[in-house]
């Protein structure tokens, strides 16, 4: 199925993300101190899935950010994999969102990170992820949709599909798995890297993920978040406490390099599949958590 050229059922059309008359952004609101998550040094060496002299790769849990922040090196990816290594530069290739998990590429010296940043550049890589959409898939789907800026609300890094002609173009492709209880296991793959790229084009196919606080059914909970914490009342709207999308391999044989790094399905992604769609998706699930990459199920 292509929806590079049509919008799916209940999908506004026209101006749906204010683009054409912009009234954003606002001031950007961090977290609340208490909010952020410190990272013990035993179980970030836990999160090792490879290392050499060279690159250091990780599976980064869906609660910890990736860039450095105000709170010392221990709250964030980067710093703690700079205490790891003894300090000095390291360069963070292939980030993830602060709530999705999965592998990360961290390059140990300026040379491989200089290389591996052209690869990007390039896109001479692949990656694939796992997600839980809300709704059942009924089939493979191609999503062929530009993405800008979204200025329909208070956001400055929300992003969203917008006419054709404007943005830059960003493919997107899903498989579902498995299907059941009003939700998708699916296997999600790009042709094109954009911001938030995978969160934008399903919640453009009304199918965004479970637990995106941005891309899911209203934007304001993020703020909602920001304020409050985790809630009751945010817990049932969301259905989880982070976004239900993970990094599960990412292939460098395409640039040259002989490494495929891959992550298995996440604990609480995995209680969630098998808690919300039963059955059905036990058998994918099984694969998922063995780190295999089963083709699409339905």
């Amino acid at each position: 199925m292509d929806e590079g050229n049509c919008a799916p059922a209940g999908a506004q059309r026209g101006n749906p993300c204010g683009y054409d008359h912009p009234i954003g952004p606002w001031p950007r609101r961090e977290p609340p101190p208490e909010a952020i998550r410190l990272i013990a040094p035993e179980e970030f060496r836990a999160w090792i899935l490879h290392e050499d002299e060279r690159l250091l790769v990780l599976n980064k849990p869906g609660d910890v950010v990736c860039h450095p922040s105000k709170a010392g090196p221990w709250s964030s990816l980067c710093g703690a994999a700079r205490e790891y290594l003894g300090g000095g530069a390291v360069h963070l290739v292939f980030r993830l969102d602060r709530e999705t998990s999965g592998v990360v590429v961290i390059a140990k010296d300026e040379r491989m990170g200089r290389f591996l940043q052209r690869v990007t550049v390039e896109h001479t890589y692949t990656k694939a992820y796992h997600a839980i959409l809300v709704g059942e898939l009924a089939g493979e789907t191609r999503v062929d949709r530009p993405l800008g800026p979204d200025y329909s609300g208070q956001l400055r890094t929300k992003t969203c599909v917008v006419p054709e002609g404007q943005g830059k173009r960003a493919i997107t492709h899903f498989a579902p798995l498995a299907a059941g209880g009003g939700f998708t296991l699916a296997r999600v793959t790009t042709e094109t890297g954009r911001m938030h790229q995978i969160r934008a084009h399903a919640e453009w196919l009304g199918h965004p993920l479970v637990g995106d606080k941005i891309y899911g059914p209203d934007q304001n909970l993020f703020l909602e978040f920001l304020d409050t914490g985790w809630t009751p009342a945010l817990a049932a709207q969301l259905h989880l406490p982070r976004q239900a999308l993970h990094c599960a391999e990412l292939d460098l044989t395409p640039c040259g390099m002989p490494q495929i790094f891959r992550a298995g399905f996440p604990e609480d992604l995995t209680a969630f599949a098998l808690g919300r769609l039963g059955e059905v998706a036990r058998p994918a699930v099984a694969a998922l958590r063995a780190g295999s990459m089963p083709a699409s199920g339905i």
